[in-house]
């Protein structure tokens, strides 16, 4: 039986350190990065997703970034698909694939594969893109906690697509998503994983997050948004209903003002956080670390690397 492929995963929350610790492993492993971050594959959306630049990516090669427009379709099946093929050409360039991001379905998709076979219901579906246009996203949401409480844990109350599609499959066939998903088990197996998993203590990680938030409108997130809008990409697009995009796209509205909006991504951000480690703590075998702890991170991976795979 050939020995299945090894590759690192390093997860956790947004604002833990993930970004420079799978540049840090990649160098010391002769490696590349595949990003496992479900925004991050828009292009022109680069400050409100913490897109690593030029000079974070320290001349490491960083794949799944800058894939599509905000306004074209990507999911975690078009992930999997052409995650699965980069790390093929990496492994041929003699060289090892790093795994980084927090969209824990990304991932998860990448090392198990994804449930099969629920096809749309375009009428159930229609029916609550209606029912969302007359009560808004909040009553859904509700709707969602009451009828599958697990995956209305792991969807932001924002993300209407997500919400729509597990009400979706669970008024199609009487059964939770989340259980379906359970029931799935997840049970591909391609790779032989190492599981990084990067997660300040709480404090220090909310203190993160709001330099973070800080930084990015130095850097002029605030022209980055308005620019996207001018381009066409407005707020009924999945893409830009995410963090960030989101809550300025009501400053620019005109529906708050720009101090709250920067205050209520602070506070998104942290209750997204918790979500990325509520997702994470239900998957088995992550080694846990803070971001600090670089050389244990780095010996745990040698000796992975060192132990012959199954």
């Amino acid at each position: 039986m050939e020995a299945l492929q090894k590759i690192t995963v390093i997860c956790g929350p947004t604002a833990s350190g993930k970004t420079l610790l799978g540049v840090q492993l990649a160098s010391r492993f002769d490696s590349e990065v595949i990003s496992a971050d479900s925004r991050q594959v828009y292009i022109g959306m680069d400050i409100g997703t913490s897109k690593p630049t030029k000079e974070e990516r320290a001349g490491i090669e960083h794949h799944m970034i800058d894939l599509v427009f905000p306004d074209e379709e990507f999911n975690a099946y078009m992930f999997k698909e052409m995650a699965r093929k980069k790390i093929e050409e990496i492994a041929r360039k003699g060289k090892r694939a790093i795994v980084v991001g927090g969209t824990g379905l990304y991932i998860k998709a990448l090392v198990s594969g994804l449930i099969r076979g629920i096809a749309p219901f375009q009428e159930i579906r229609k029916a609550l893109k209606d029912d969302l246009a007359v009560r808004g996203p909040r009553a859904l949401y509700e709707r969602l906690k009451v009828v599958d409480p697990s995956s209305a844990d792991r969807i932001a109350s924002k993300d209407s697509q997500r919400v729509i599609r597990a009400l979706e499959v669970y008024l199609a066939t009487g059964t939770p998503l989340s259980s379906l998903q359970e029931a799935h088990g997840f049970k591909e197996q391609p790779y032989n994983v190492h599981w990084i998993g990067v997660r300040p203590p709480r404090k220090r990680l909310y203190e993160r997050i709001d330099r973070r938030v800080d930084e990015m409108f130095k850097r002029g997130f605030v022209n980055e948004v308005s620019g996207l809008r001018e381009k066409g990409f407005n707020e009924t697009l999945p893409s830009m209903k995410s963090l960030g995009y989101s809550e300025l796209g009501d400053y620019l509205a005109g529906r708050c003002k720009l101090e709250e909006a920067r205050e209520n991504i602070k506070k998104d951000t942290r209750r997204f956080a918790k979500r990325q480690m509520t997702w994470f703590r239900s998957m088995k075998g992550i080694e846990w670390y803070e971001p600090e702890e670089t050389e244990k991170i780095c010996e745990s991976a040698m000796r992975f690397y060192d132990h012959p795979a199954p």
